[in-house]
Parts: C-alpha cells; sequence; structure tokens
C-alpha cells in the first residue's frame, strides 16, 4: 500500500491549488448588508478552515469492524496529535440522491477540520513520521492486497464559509444525530447564489431560529460533482431533527427567500444523509 493512497490528501490538490486555498482561507471578512459575521473569538476576524470529507467504502462485517477500531484507537489520537481535531467519524443510518433513496452501506465517514491550506498539506507527512501511529496501526497500514483496509477512499476539500469558519462541536449526547447535505448547482454562478443565499439572504439565520445547529459549511474546492456545497448539521435526538426541519419549512422569512427570484434554480440536485456517530467520534 503506499502512504499517499492511505492519506487520500496528495492527489487532491497540487501546489498552484493549494496557492490558491490559502489566499481564500485567510481572516474571514465580515460581509456588507445583513450577513451573519464570522464568529468571533476575542473580538477578532476567526481564520476559516480547510475541511476534509472522507468517504472509505467498506464491506460489512470483519473489514467495517477492524476499520472503525483503528480509526477509533489509532487514527484519531494521531490525527489530533498533529493538530487536525476534532475528528468526526460518522456512519449513514439513512439517506437519499434528488429524492432517490440510498442503499444501506458499511461506509464510514470522517470530517478533519485543518487550520491553513499549509497544515492540509503537509498533514500526510506529519502523520508519516509520528512511530506510535505506525506501531499501533501496523495491522491496517501494511495491509496485504487479498484482505485490504478498505476498498477505496473518496475525498473532497472544502473552504469553511465566512459565517461559520470553524468545526463546532455539538452538544456530545449518546442520542445526537448527524445531517449532512450537498447542494449541487448547474452552473458556478448558481453555486455562489447559494452560498450568498445562505450568508447574506439570511438562511443560516432561519437554520439558528429553528434550533439546527450548524457542524459546518463550506464550499466544495477539490472533490466530486462540483460545483457545490457541504454542510452538516447536529441534533440532540431523532425527534429534534424532525422538530427542526418543521419550524424551519414554516419560517416566514424562509418561506419569502425560498420564493425569491433571485435564488431560483440555485440547486439542482441534493444528496441527504442521515448519520450517527461511529465509536472514536469527537463531533
Amino acid at each position: 500500500m503506499q502512504r499517499r493512497e492511505f492519506l487520500g490528501t496528495g492527489c487532491v490538490a497540487g501546489a498552484a491549488a493549494l496557492g490558491a486555498i490559502a489566499v481564500k482561507a485567510g481572516a474571514a471578512e465580515p460581509t456588507a448588508g445583513p450577513a451573519m459575521d464570522p464568529m468571533p473569538i476575542g473580538g477578532k476576524p476567526v481564520k476559516k478552515q480547510i475541511l476534509e470529507v472522507r468517504q472509505y467504502h467498506l464491506d460489512a462485517g470483519a473489514m467495517r469492524e477492524r476499520f472503525e477500531k483503528f480509526l477509533a484507537e489509532v487514527a484519531v489520537p494521531a490525527w489530533n496529535r498533529i493538530g487536525v481535531k476534532p475528528a468526526g467519524i460518522f456512519a449513514v443510518t439513512e439517506g437519499t440522491v434528488a429524492d432517490r433513496k440510498l442503499e444501506p452501506a458499511a461506509d464510514l465517514y470522517v470530517l478533519l477540520p485543518h487550520e491553513s491550506a499549509e497544515t492540509f498539506a503537509t498533514a500526510d507527512e506529519r502523520l508519516w513520521a509520528d512511530a506510535e501511529y505506525q506501531k499501533a496501526g501496523a495491522t491496517i497500514l501494511a495491509a496485504p492486497k487479498d484482505s485490504p483496509a478498505y476498498k477505496r477512499i473518496e475525498s473532497w476539500v472544502l473552504l469553511a464559509f465566512d459565517a461559520v469558519p470553524q468545526v463546532q462541536v455539538p452538544t456530545m449526547k449518546e442520542s445526537r444525530v448527524l445531517q449532512m447535505r450537498t447542494y449541487e448547482s448547474h452552473s458556478d454562478l448558481k453555486a455562489r447564489k447559494k452560498m450568498e443565499m445562505f450568508q447574506v439572504g439570511g438562511e443560516l439565520k432561519i437554520f439558528d431560529r429553528a434550533g439546527m445547529k450548524p457542524v459546518f459549511f463550506g464550499e466544495t474546492l477539490a472533490g466530486g460533482r462540483v460545483p457545490n456545497l457541504t454542510y452538516m448539521l447536529s441534533f440532540e435526538d431523532a425527534a429534534a431533527q424532525t422538530a427542526g426541519w418543521a419550524k424551519f419549512g414554516a419560517d416566514a422569512d424562509w418561506k419569502k427567500l425560498s420564493g425569491a427570484a433571485e435564488y431560483k434554480d440555485t440547486v439542482s440536485t441534493i444528496t441527504n444523509l442521515m448519520m450517527k456517530p461511529a465509536a472514536g467520534s469527537q463531533i
């Protein structure tokens, strides 16, 4: 196994792309108009994180069990040691793409927040320089071809929204549920209008009033099905998720916003995944 294949970071962005990411990921500036300001720390703008979302394709049974144990006991502590935290690990409980129900799968999703383009680009080498990681994970890292650790990895790189520049850790109740949604657009212009709808149009404020708490909101810079944005919400339990969306849909501002001509046709396809935290998840 090639070590860069396992990490999945080397193939998603070259030096030029990382340079562009670094510029875009600078300290978020407040947007003119009624947009939500970046979440303040000490009254100063917050630097936007680079968010990596991975989907590990796994077979149910022994492969899934081994790999989930590896993530919880080896990978998450190692990521934390190099400053990648909090790390989220999620299993999908149900999902749809464009209203088509997805078949259940044993896959695991991982969310890794990076503080800058540089820390994202160097995470691979820093992880592999960790002797404890190599020793504790040897069985998985050196898995033979006839018994691989996983089938394949898909990876997406996102830039956090100005209004939600850092990953937000939810209330860590055992009953918590997560919802990850990807909004694809048919053009770059419409993708930008959808991001504007959230941050300037006021959709994020409606989410907040409905009790729908963000984990992250990000613009996809590299990965599949671009242009798109992806976000994750947290709820204390399934009942809170149902109630939150009902309140959101009934909000007078949402009814007005969703009918605005300037935001027409901003989303062409929606992927909706209901998730639960897997072993070792810090989100």
